[in-house]
């Protein structure tokens, strides 16, 4: 099936690589990691070597220097070839936290390392069990002492923290009723976990119904260098928001990938099985799920394209970013529930497949961002309604 676009791709070489480097790691590769619930350290290690996780860091620091539209391509291709991006991607996002805000010092001390995949800096410190999506109610406070800050708190949903050697994380400094607004008295800083694991950070395992590498973290009186700043102190909201824009259209070309690969499944095999004296992709009752599933597709990539390009031009891209996210995921989860539907039986029998990936990319409904939050921002923010929450 072809889904080249009707423009030039100014990214199918990087596309025709790593569609390469994904052959081998087949299905097989995928469901054994699933079955144990490990972590993809040999595809991590074989992206890294092959420079695709330092895509967005500048030449000077060791990596390409190319846009966040190249590293949409990358997830994008990683997914639609049965792959899984969720065990790396955070430090495509994370990164431009450090490339936006970081000081001089932070770049040339962190991204070669970085790049050449001595550190990975793949967990995102920023949710809390008790404030979940509102992040300026965040209770894990950072005080200054001396050179350092000292930490206490908790984290949850805090992926891939088990295996990061960095963390970047958003810390109340100032208290709440000290602040005239609520998106104030935030700081974002860089924590070294190789330092402080066992003397003050303290990692646990959530297990989900995917193999997402979740876990919650606790901070107990856990000290790091006040040069680990990032940014101006107290204005460390505008910093999250900066890579959470990346996140929400990596994450969306992630899905858009997905629904690819669920759609070239449910139409290869729609062709090949026969009931009846006929294939089943001859009724439209299983055609019409697959063609309105793929539409949808096509319309989420055109928005995160959309999405990249104001990214790289510096323009303001948060309407487009989450809705990109919101019609990406929607787009996978119709496409995965397609590929159910086409497959029948077959579609729950793990060799096939599909009930992983079905798995996976429902994820997508919820996090980073719920769709009824999306719908939210886009009320208020867009279309001017008064403010919902």
């Amino acid at each position: 099936m072809d889904h080249t676009p009707t423009q030039a791709d100014p990214h199918a070489e990087i596309r025709a690589e790593v569609a390469k480097l994904c052959a081998r790691f087949a299905g097989e590769y995928w469901r054994k990691l699933d079955a144990t619930r490990a972590y993809p350290t040999a595809f991590v290690t074989a992206l890294t070597e092959a420079g695709y996780l330092s895509v967005l860091i500048p030449e000077e620091y060791g990596g390409s220097g190319l846009g966040l539209s190249a590293a949409a391509a990358i997830l994008e291709t990683i997914q639609s070839e049965g792959c899984n991006g969720a065990a790396c991607h955070a430090q495509m996002y994370i990164m431009g936290a450090i490339l936006r805000h970081g000081s001089e010092a932070q770049k040339r001390a962190y991204l070669p390392l970085i790049a050449s995949g001595a550190l990975r800096l793949q967990a995102f410190g920023v949710t809390e069990p008790t404030s979940g999506t509102d992040t300026t109610a965040l209770r894990t406070f950072a005080r200054r002492e001396g050179d350092e800050y000292v930490v206490n708190g908790q984290k949850v949903w805090t992926s891939r923290a088990e295996h990061s050697d960095l963390m970047l994380l958003l810390a109340r400094t100032t208290p709440r009723d000290q602040v005239t607004k609520k998106t104030e008295g935030l700081s974002v800083f860089i924590v070294d976990m190789r330092e402080v694991l066992g003397n003050g950070l303290t990692v646990r395992p959530i297990r989900t119904m995917m193999n997402h590498n979740s876990c919650e973290v606790f901070f107990d009186n856990m000290r790091i260098p006040a040069a680990n700043l990032v940014g101006a102190l107290d204005r460390g909201f505008r910093v999250i928001l900066d890579g959470m824009n990346a996140e929400r259209l990596l994450i969306a070309a992630e899905c858009v990938g997905d629904a690819k690969w669920f759609t070239a499944k449910s139409a290869a095999y729609a062709n090949e099985r026969k009931v009846f004296g006929r294939p089943i992709g001859q009724n439209q009752g299983v055609q019409f799920p697959i063609a309105r599933a793929y539409a949808q597709m096509r319309a989420a990539e055109l928005m995160v394209r959309e999405g990249c390009r104001k990214f790289e031009a510096g323009e303001p891209c948060g309407p487009e970013a989450n809705m990109a996210k919101m019609l990406a995921a929607e787009a996978s989860w119709a496409a995965a529930e397609a590929a159910v539907q086409t497959h029948g039986g077959f579609g729950f029998a793990e060799e096939y497949d599909v009930e992983r990936k079905f798995r996976e990319t429902r994820l997508y409904q919820v996090a980073p961002i719920s769709t009824n939050l999306i719908l939210s921002y886009l009320a208020e923010h867009v279309l001017g309604l008064p403010r919902s929450y």
